[in-house]
Formats: structure tokens, sequence, C-alpha cells
């Protein structure tokens, strides 16, 4: 009995031991599904705090689904893009939102369909196309429409997006992954979809998965699992996590 005790007690607990290399400090961007207004807020707020922080070798990443759903998915590409022009230690996880934007970037009428169904009508509104326009093209005509409508900007630089981030103690990954599968041999589509399956886990994984695609009011944190999906498109509080050496704090737009 005793032993049993003192096992228990002594089992590893990534989410009071997890680290990452000294010398850097890392932000992670939860889903920011379209409000572009509050990705800037944050992107201010995290520039703020790695200021009052010192000198450390700072980086963003962003766990993917910046598109859908909320009123300015355009903007929210654009000023991705122009961070990305300024910053090298910039990364972009691929969210299952990016991956139907992208198909339905192609012209797949079957993607256009799943892809409006999902919150991709407020995408695609957020670029040059009218109300009007949009209500008189049937499922067929908008797929034609997107491949034009989008930019190539735009389409080539979600292309670039990653499945993962190892950082550390830590991976940074969209949904989640598959337990007892390595990290190395993960796939994409459970990078990018994967729920239940993952949420449902209690062993330890290889690393700290850090992750957005599952909305909770508040940040998720366990001990093989931090969720910061805290639904910015309805619920105004876009979150980021911040790490440096085996500290960790939070920083979100509902704080503003």
């Amino acid at each position: 009995m005793l032993k049993r005790l003192f096992g228990k007690k002594a089992e590893k607990t990534y989410l009071d031991h997890a680290v990452i290399p000294e010398g850097r400090r890392v932000y992670a961007i939860g889903d920011i599904h379209g409000r572009n207004d509050l990705l800037k807020q944050l992107l201010d707020q995290i520039s703020e705090d790695d200021k009052a922080r010192g000198q450390a070798e700072s980086e963003i990443i962003f766990l993917g689904d910046l598109v859908d759903r909320g009123p300015d998915s355009a903007g929210v590409i654009e000023t991705a893009m122009q961070l990305k022009d300024q910053k090298t230690n910039v990364r972009f996880l691929m969210g299952n939102h990016e991956e139907v934007y992208l198909a339905a970037a192609r012209g797949s009428e079957k993607a256009t369909r799943f892809f409006t169904r999902i919150g991709g009508k407020e995408t695609i509104l957020s670029y040059e196309i009218s109300m009007k326009e949009y209500m008189d093209l049937d499922n067929e005509m908008l797929a034609i429409r997107l491949p034009d409508l989008f930019p190539k900007s735009h389409v080539a630089f979600v292309s670039g997006f990653e499945d993962q981030i190892i950082i550390g103690d830590y991976a940074f990954v969209h949904a989640g992954i598959r337990p007892e599968v390595p990290l190395a041999e993960q796939k994409s589509k459970d990078l990018r979809w994967i729920r239940e399956e993952f949420l449902s886990a209690t062993q330890l994984h290889e690393k700290m998965i850090v992750y957005g695609h599952t909305i909770n009011e508040e940040v998720v944190e366990q001990n093989n699992r931090i969720g910061i999906d805290t639904g910015a498109y309805y619920s105004e509080k876009l979150t980021a996590l911040a790490l440096e050496g085996s500290k960790r704090w939070y920083l979100d737009t509902a704080r503003t």
C-alpha cells in the first residue's frame, strides 16, 4: 500500500515540470476565427509583455483556425503575413479550417459546400464580393468563383502552415494527437481534426500537448495537455499561452 502511494506521488507530471530551452520565450495564440480586431489587441499585449520581461529569443506560434466564423478572415491573414514579414520567429499551424479553406480555394465543389457550412461564408464575404453576388451564386458557381476571389498570396501563405512544432517538453498542434502514436508518426488528419480520443486520454504523451480546436470558457490545464481555444469569435476572448523555462502564464483580450 505504501509503495503504491509513494509511487503515485512521485509520478511525473508534465504540467508541473515541462520546460522549454533556456534563453527562449514562446507565445502560442489560440484559434482566431476571423477576429482581426482581437488578434491586433493580443499582439500588442504580447509585445508589451515580451519587452517587460527582458532579453530572450522570443517566438510566436499560431495554433491554427485563423479563418472562418468571425467577420474578417482576410484581415487576419493580412495581419499574419505582415507579422511574418516583420519577425522571423513566427510560425503557423494548419487547422482544420485552413485545410478546408485551401480545398475550396482550389475550386472543389464538395469542399466549397462544406466550407460554407462551417463558417466559410463569413470568410468569403471578408473578400471583394458583395452579399448580393454571394447569394446569387449556387454552390457550383461559387466553387468556380473562389479560386479567383481568394488572393494567390493568401493561398500560398496558408499552404505553408505546419502540422506540429516541438520546443523542449512541449508539442504544439492544432487539434491534438492520436494517443499511443509517436509524434513523428502522427497523421495530419488527426493533428488537425481529432477530438474525443485525444481529450479522453489520461496517460502522459511524449510531450506536453498545447492545442486549440476545442472551445472552453477558460484555459484547460491537464496532466498531459493545455487547451487555449476560448471561442474568440463569439466570446471576445482570444488567448495566448506564454512559456519561458519552467514558467507558464497567459494573456487574453478579456483583460484589456
